[in-house]
């Protein structure tokens, strides 16, 4: 038996070195401040600071603190950040500056390109512009934001997303890394999918930013972060309080409410404390099995200083949600009669229950004016239950292929990070140490064969444990137009699977036989990144790197570790551009190399019979182009194209198609914002024909989908209308493969399976701020 080691002691000796012997010692001693939000007192990320004189940049970090290359004493400050007025002040040597700026409306010319962020992307600039600009309708609205991302939903509102991004059907999100406060959203070892990411927890109206990058280039990003990652955080002010309401058709109605718990006084004290909640109803279309999807959220945060250097920052939220499904309805259904229409339902006993509870802490500690630590805690505790049947009476002729996926999760994490920053002659050095851990406990993970919602049989039950420990380093040189970023990441598995399923289920037996109930892995996952800004207008980058998604733990023992961890490899080239005062370019060619494909129905037991084994090494190259042009001082243009080529490697000839893999999505829109109150916006989803399999003898059609938002904002209450499918065109929002058989059919069929997309949905709103 192999000895059993602990790599957690060996992570904080990787912190401890790097505090001891990371930091060049000959530093200057630089201009420090902080940039605050002047009405809510909170502190600006990523505001830029500038000295025109002696043509030095800098960013505040997250607590709005900056640290600069001590000025002249004729020097002055520039200070700017999207959705703001810019300021100047003069500069004041060995003097902390604390600088208030007040919102205004979006300028395109005060957008500056500098090579000063540390993540070398684009994405906090385009971020800034569209969750200013595009109204937010829902917490899909949120996904949607990220530039190539698409979603579907195919469960009754109240499963997780599907998500596509980057030439990847990231199932729920086994390739995209999502997090929210620094919290982690993705699911290991799901019931129902590797990385499943439910973020209905999370009330939209509560999104203070969001962050994103492509591509598996970050060294704080571990697991799942191939395709890329998407991180929100919530506001920790509120600037009113708010009660919303909203109605509209098939029998949709929201409530949301906002409140602020204390005082102005401690506002002014960097104190805050806020609840949120909101309650929704829809039965989300015309289905003839009404959908009855209910969602409660609640939601409360708090802050304050616990002393002069250290913020805590707490917050805790949870979520109930129930819903029917109509489920993926082939092709041939509606042909041939066995539903009167696309809104149909073949088993009407589908639909799920889920909920999800969570506290998280967080302390942020200034240790001296250029350095900051970081400590997180989280837990939380989390349930699901799903009916599906996807084949119908294919494996089961008589009872039906109906299953249950049922799952009951407690899973805690911690994270700390320690950050310098130093100036040596005319360099500035960045050093970034951080450790951490994740640890799951799923009891039970459990698949059941099900016939109207009552279990027939068990197919296959387990308890699940899995342990990842990290840590990391990250360093960043910024010198002249050149910036050069490097990191290392080291990452430890340790997987748990005990068969709990009963002795007459032969499925498991067979499969979990004479293994091991555990397994190690460790992996370690270099980045490389380089950055060159001529000036304020242009910026080229490449950036390099190595990362990977985790399988499923029930795999991980059932192939004795065999491709524990695939590994992904990629590269960007790219451009960032003002070629005119209001215009800001960004795109990137881009390659990944993918060690193991997940793919649906492959690497899980998600329904009877299905295999488990590995999927095999896929390619991907593509271009992604992103624009943002403000056309007058209340009109903006957005439009993102996104183009991709995946590839199976080791398939065999004609079989190289990815399955559902996005190959040219685009989005773009109309947004605008008056002086009188007026704004909102038209914008459009397209989804170009993909293969539905592996040949591409079945086609995931695609769609062209245009949603209008407009509404009436004053001070004290806001009207608006949106519109979601406004030209009512007929799409299939999810589309699968399935070889399934419909009762009384002769034979199975190998068909394309979907659930519609809603059609024309028009919905009202209104919002007292108080």
């Amino acid at each position: 038996m192999t000895r059993k080691t602990s790599h957690i002691p060996i992570h904080f000796a990787i912190l401890l070195i790097f505090l001891l012997f990371g930091i060049p010692s000959n530093a200057q001693h630089p201009l420090t401040g902080k940039v605050i939000d002047k009405i809510t007192r909170e502190p600006l990320e990523l505001a830029v600071i500038s000295t025109p004189q002696s043509s030095t940049t800098t960013l505040t970090d997250k607590d709005g603190k900056f640290t600069i290359k001590a000025p002249t004493t004729t020097d002055s400050l520039t200070i700017s950040s999207v959705g703001y007025a810019p300021q100047t002040v003069k500069a004041a040597a060995n003097h902390d500056l604390t600088i208030e700026l007040q919102k205004t409306q979006i300028n395109l010319k005060a957008v500056v390109i500098t090579g000063l962020t540390n993540n070398l992307t684009s994405s906090r600039t385009l971020t800034s512009i569209d969750l200013n600009m595009q109204p937010v309708k829902s917490a899909q609205d949120l996904l949607r934001l990220v530039p190539g991302l698409f979603i579907a939903q195919h469960q009754g509102g109240g499963k997780a997303e599907q998500i596509f991004l980057r030439g990847f059907d990231a199932d729920h999100g086994t390739d995209v890394n999502i997090s929210v406060d620094g919290m982690p959203v993705n699911m290991v070892s799901h019931a129902h999918g590797q990385g499943y990411a439910d973020l209905h927890f999370l009330i939209p109206e509560t999104i203070q930013g969001y962050d994103f990058g492509k591509g598996p280039y970050y060294t704080t990003k571990g697991d799942g972060c191939t395709a890329g990652y998407v991180a929100y955080d919530t506001k920790n002010v509120l600037e009113n309080n708010m009660v919303k309401l909203e109605g509209g058709q098939f029998t949709t109605g929201r409530i949301v409410s906002m409140i602020n718990l204390l005082t102005s006084k401690a506002k002014d004290k960097q104190q805050s404390a806020y609840i949120a909640g909101d309650a929704l109803y829809s039965n989300g279309g015309p289905f003839l099995a009404p959908q009855h999807f209910q969602r409660y959220n609640l939601f409360a945060k708090f802050n304050t200083w616990i002393s002069a250097a250290t913020r805590l920052n707490a917050s805790a939220s949870t979520f109930y949600s129930r819903w029917r499904s109509s489920g993926e309805i082939p092709n041939r259904a509606v042909a041939e009669g066995y539903i009167p229409s696309r809104w149909g339902v073949l088993d009407s006993a589908q639909g799920g229950v889920t909920t999800r509870t969570n506290a998280n802490v967080k302390l942020t500690t200034t240790l001296s004016k250029n350095s900051i630590w970081e400590n997180q805690g989280w837990y939380t505790h989390y349930q699901f239950s799903l009916i599906s049947n996807f084949t119908f009476y294919y494996y089961f002729p008589t009872t039906g292929d109906e299953f249950r996926q049922h799952e009951v999760r407690d899973m805690a994490g911690y994270t700390t990070k320690i950050a310098k920053k130093l100036f040596v002659a005319n360099a500035s050095f960045t050093s970034t140490a951080g450790a951490g851990f994740r640890y799951d406990d799923v009891h039970p993970d459990e698949l059941d064969h099900t016939r109207n919602a009552q279990i027939l049989d068990i197919i296959q039950k387990g308890r699940i444990k899995e342990l990842n420990t990290n840590a990391f380093v990250d360093e960043t040189i910024a010198t002249g137009k050149w910036l050069f970023n490097s990191g290392l990441r080291l990452d430890y598995f340790y997987f748990y699977y005990r068969n709990m399923a009963p002795a007459y289920d032969t499925i498991a037996a067979k499969i979990f036989a004479n293994t091991i109930p555990y397994a190690r892995k460790a992996t370690l996952s270099p980045k490389l990144n380089i950055q060159y800004t001529p000036n304020a207008l242009i910026q080229f980058y490449l950036k390099s790197g190595k990362g990977f998604h985790s399988n499923d733990a029930r795999v991980v023992i059932a192939n004795q570790g065999y491709q524990t961890l695939p590994a992904a490899y990629g590269v960007d080239l790219g451009i960032n551009w003002k070629p005119a005062p209001r215009l800001f370019i960004s795109t990137a060619l881009w390659y990944l190399y993918l060690q193991q494909e997940f793919t649906y129905g492959q690497d899980l037991i998600d329904q009877p019979g299905g295999p488990i084994k590995p999927s095999g090494r896929t390619t991907r190259k593509g271009i992604d182009l992103s624009l943002r042009y403000q056309l007058a001082d209340w009109l903006f243009a957005n439009m993102n194209v996104d183009l991709a080529r995946p590839k199976s490697i080791d398939s065999a000839t004609g079989h190289t198609y990815l399955p559902l893999a996005p190959t040219f999505t685009s989005t773009a829109g109309l947004d605008f914002r008056t002086n009188k109150g007026w704004n909102g916006g038209i914008s459009y989803r397209y989804l170009h024909n993909r293969a539905a399999n592996s040949t591409y003898t079945l086609t995931a059609k695609g769609y062209f989908v245009t949603d209008l938002t407009v509404n009436y904002t004053r001070p004290k209450y806001e009207l608006g209308l949106a519109v979601e499918n406004l030209f009512n065109v007929q799409f299939n929002e999810s589309q699968f493969e399935y070889v399934s058989r419909l009762k009384n059919e002769p034979s199975p069929v190998d068909d394309v399976s979907y659930t519609p997309g809603v059609p024309f949905f028009a919905k009202l709103k209104l919002a007292i701020f108080f």
